[in-house]
This record gives C-alpha cells, sequence and structure tokens, in this order.
C-alpha cells in the first residue's frame, strides 16, 4: 500500500542569539537543527518503514511524528548525531510493535457473539442419527469395527491401522469397504 506523505513546511531559518548559541554548544547531545534537518531528510522513508509494519496509513504517520517527539524529547540523550536516524527507526519499530499488541488485545476484549444454537429438534435429530450409527457399529464384526474406527475416527492412515492391528495392508482395505457397505445398508434401514 503506498504511504503518501505530506512534505514538511520548509520553516524559515532562524538565527539563534548568542546566548543560546553558547547554550547549544556546551550542552550535549543532537541540537534541534539536526533533529529537523533529519525529519526534512528522513520523513518518507520512515513512513514507509511505519507502512511495512502497520496497515493504515493513519496510524503510521502517528507512529512516525510520535518517534520524532520521542527523540527530541531525549536529544540530550544521543550524544552522537550521526546516530539519530537509527534511534528514529528503533522508535518507529518499538511504537509499531506497541500500536500492533494494542490492537491484539482490543480484539481479543471484544466481547463475543453468541454462537448459533441448534434448535432442540435439530439436536434431537442428532442425537438420533449418532445412536443410529452407534447401534450400527456395535452390529459389524470385530475386525471391521476397528479399522473403522482407527481410520476415520482416530484419523489413522491405511498404513497405520495395518501396523496398529498387526494386519496386512490388503486386510485393512477389504475390513474397511465392507465395513461401510454394511453400515450403510444399517443406516439406511427403517429403525
Amino acid at each position: 500500500m503506498p504511504v503518501i506523505a505530506p512534505m514538511p513546511a520548509a520553516q524559515p531559518a532562524r538565527i539563534p542569539s548568542q546566548r543560546e548559541g553558547a547554550d547549544e554548544v556546551t550542552a550535549a547531545g543532537t541540537s534541534v537543527d539536526h533533529l529537523t534537518e533529519t525529519y526534512r531528510a528522513h520523513y518518507r522513508s520512515l513512513l514507509g518503514l511505519a507502512a511495512l509494519l502497520l496497515d493504515d496509513t493513519a496510524s503510521c504517520e502517528d507512529v512516525v511524528q510520535e518517534a520524532f517527539i520521542r527523540v527530541h524529547s531525549a536529544r540530550s540523550r544521543v550524544r552522537e548525531p550521526e546516530k539519530t536516524l537509527a534511534y528514529l527507526r528503533q522508535t518507529v519499530v518499538n511504537l509499531s510493535r506497541s500500536a500492533l499488541r494494542r490492537r491484539i488485545l482490543g480484539l481479543k476484549l471484544l466481547s463475543k457473539p453468541m454462537p448459533d444454537m441448534a434448535s432442540a429438534e435439530e439436536g434431537a435429530y442428532e442425537q438420533l442419527e449418532r445412536d443410529q450409527l452407534i447401534r450400527a457399529m456395535r452390529g459389524l464384526q470385530r475386525r471391521q469395527r476397528e479399522v473403522l474406527v482407527l481410520r476415520y475416527f482416530a484419523d489413522m492412515t491405511e498404513a497405520q491401522v495395518a501396523d496398529t492391528l498387526g494386519i496386512s495392508l490388503g486386510s485393512v482395505k477389504a475390513y474397511g469397504s465392507r465395513g461401510i457397505a454394511a453400515l450403510r445398508v444399517a443406516m439406511e434401514a427403517p429403525a
């Protein structure tokens, strides 16, 4: 998704007073002017970084702006001005992660809708079908019942069923085929 961001408006250069210039020289850290130049030069690339991590433009812009605000607030701790961009990138990544965590938490906390409940008639009909299937399974030969239970209820492959029961693969196929045919007849018969 392309992110289109407004180009920061160029501000007229401010000439610091003699006192301000002296304070800036003695203060350690990144200067406001350096941060402003970094903003102008790298705003779009930081917005692109946020766009890779987040899904909407507004969130990306918020994250990048917040990153600049945080780095501006902590600029005295950035001892080497050439690392300002690295701090900004890391701040964008961290803020993007936080935004995603908040979204996930918000989704978890949303009230979940009640599942569609089956009517009493549907529940009774399903119970009757289940009972009929159990009766039909009990009417099968022991090996047919074992093969069908392992194959379809335990979700085993034919080779696993053969290994479990100690019979050949061909026997598993034969017992399975005959068992399904017998179940079909039993289930279609009137109760």
